[in-house]
């Protein structure tokens, strides 16, 4: 693996481990509109979430949003790498 990609995958952990914990709390546009509308009390999910809200069930403090932050950065890494692998064989 090269120096370049290293830095870059090190670059993202800092974000979602560090920086990720100074992120606003507010709702986003879209889930902002959802209240505002009422929306929200009627939606429905198809599938449960692993990490909902970034954090992890059952722990309560920073430690739960940096470790779900850590753990998308690495599994974003994984699926792009799998997909770069396959996709990577066939064009040769």
């Amino acid at each position: 693996m090269s120096k370049r990609i290293i830095a870059w995958i090190a670059a993202s952990l800092v974000i979602a481990g560090i920086l990720s914990l100074f992120a606003s709390s507010h709702p986003d546009g879209f889930e902002k509109a959802g209240e505002e509308t009422g929306y929200i009390e009627h939606a429905s999910t198809l599938l449960p979430a692993p990490m909902p809200d970034y954090s992890l069930p059952g722990i309560d403090s920073w430690i739960s949003s940096s470790i779900s932050g850590l753990a998308g950065v690495l599994i974003t890494f994984a699926v792009f790498v799998f997909f770069g692998k396959r996709l990577g064989r066939k064009t040769r």
